[in-house]
């Protein structure tokens, strides 16, 4: 209402200014009114000082709007990542095999970038279903898909796994890890194959490395990015009749002698740390990671 009425106001000045111009008794009139100019400034102060107080307090309301509005966004994504952590496994949870292959989908599926990386017996429990995984990765050819697997080196001479010797001790079992270098390069080649299929299929590029280093499984490690880490122990050991002919063929063959000694842990439970949950959980990825590359490093590429 009121920059109508000004507007109004102005308009009927400038009408008689301009009546002045042309009907001497009106312009002498208004020539006498040194007082009245000064009032019309005054008016025409107020007028833009007002519009200049309304553009500003506009602004200050588009920004307060704006400041809201991001407010408004932080607190959705916070409460996103709450409900994702309510809905995912807890830190330090113990999960199956399943929840974790369901996050290598999900990560593969919804990243444009992925990078996983094992280390454990033969690479099965993660070579298995990721090859089933990629098969199925819905079409993206921007997908980029880094695979890194850690694993024993079976060509050398180890104890665990290995045969449970006379004296009930640990020995090496060379026809057993012959079987079990084969079950690598097995797994090894069936991973490389999706390199290939990925690329004729338009589902993204994949890089496939294995290296091999002279330890005894004990831990298992499976990282997701920096974002999650599940590891968990091969717990479990079997012994089992050996289908190979013990050592020394001389000796008189007894029930210890002929056993194998192996270790089990496909259906162990899991510890999962992720990167959501805290400066705990990522301290704790950090650590793991930190050991994967100092093994990787120290390890070498798996021999033909």
């Amino acid at each position: 209402m009121e920059p109508t009425l000004t507007r109004l106001f102005l308009l009927v000045i400038f009408g008689v200014g301009l009546v002045a111009q042309f009907v001497t008794p009106v312009g002498d009139a208004l020539a006498d009114k040194v007082y009245l100019g000064g009032a019309l400034l005054t008016v025409v102060g107020y007028v833009l000082y007002a519009e200049v107080q309304r553009l500003n307090a506009a602004h200050t309301v588009r920004v307060e709007a704006e400041l809201s509005l991001d407010a408004m966004v932080r607190r959705l994504e916070g409460e996103v990542q709450r409900l994702n952590a309510l809905m995912g496994p807890k830190a330090g949870e113990l999960v199956t095999l399943r929840e974790l292959e369901h996050e290598f989908l999900e990560a593969l599926e919804t990243r444009r970038g992925v990078q996983l990386m094992a280390m454990g017996f033969t690479g099965e429990t993660m070579a298995t279903p990721l090859i089933h995984i990629l098969q199925g990765l819905s079409r993206n050819p921007l997908r980029t898909v880094s695979l890194r697997v850690l694993v024993p080196d079976f060509t050398q001479s180890i104890e665990i796994p290995g045969r449970l010797g006379p004296d009930g001790k640990a020995t090496d079992a060379p026809e057993f890890r012959a079987q079990l270098w084969n079950k690598i390069m097995g797994f090894e080649r069936d991973l490389k194959v999706q390199v290939g299929r990925m690329a004729a299929a338009e589902r993204g590029t994949l890089s496939v490395e294995f290296r091999v280093l002279h330890i005894s499984p004990s831990t298992k490690l499976y990282f997701i990015n920096d974002d999650a880490v599940y590891e968990g122990m091969y717990d479990k050991v079997d012994l089992r009749p050996s289908p190979w002919p013990a050592e020394s063929p001389s000796s008189s063959t007894s029930v210890i002698e002929s056993q194998l000694l192996d270790l089990v842990g496909h259906d162990a439970l899991l510890t999962r740390w992720s990167a959501g949950n805290g400066d705990p959980d990522r301290s704790i990825i950090l650590r793991r990671r930190q050991l994967f590359e100092t093994l990787w490093i120290a390890a070498r590429t798996l021999p033909a």
